[in-house]
């Protein structure tokens, strides 16, 4: 009796799954169907002090100076058919009782200029470092400019004062890229 209860109730269960509400799929559409992955990568990441921006061999002061990174996963065939989107974070520590002015510089492999981003760091402390984030959003539109960079050139130029030029200044960058397939 126990096993016809059994069958009887399998049975109900698989007719209910067989004559159950299904939506309609259009396998013709799946052509039209897109992916869209994020990939954050850390771009430069640094930290300087007073002594950096005097030059060694002639102990002199500068209040420039300059890296440059090259950003060879650009050139990478998946970034040139598929990136969409870039979001850039720039951030800096400042413990300089000193401003900064930054400008950071996306080139192409012939040193033509491609992007270019400017801002200012606030003066800090030691104790209190001032922070400033800048987000750089490189839309659909403006992509080619990304894709046409091989190198990122940070330059920073030190807004002297009468204060004491001592302290530290640390950098950090990020890329999150986004593609579509």
């Amino acid at each position: 009796m126990l096993v016809h209860h059994i069958r009887t109730a399998l049975a109900v269960l698989f007719a209910c799954w067989m004559t159950s509400c299904v939506k309609d799929v259009d396998l013709d559409q799946a052509g039209n169907i897109t992916l869209q992955p994020e990939i954050q990568a850390d771009l430069l990441i640094f930290e300087i002090d007073q002594k950096e921006f005097t030059e060694p061999k002639t102990n002199i002061f500068s209040n420039v100076i300059r890296d440059t990174v090259r950003l060879e996963f650009l050139d990478d065939s998946y970034i040139q058919n598929d990136l969409a989107k870039v979001e850039f974070s720039f951030r800096y520590r400042n413990s300089f009782p000193q401003s900064f002015a930054n400008k950071i510089s996306f080139l192409s492999e012939q040193d033509n200029l491609q992007h270019q981003v400017e801002f200012i760091t606030e003066a800090g402390s030691m104790g209190n470092p001032s922070i400033t984030e800048v987000i750089e959003v490189i839309e659909t539109e403006n992509i080619d400019v990304i894709k046409r960079s091989i190198k990122m050139v940070v330059e920073i130029e030190a807004l002297t004062n009468d204060k004491p030029f001592l302290g530290i200044l640390r950098f950090e960058s990020k890329g999150l890229f986004s593609f579509q397939f």
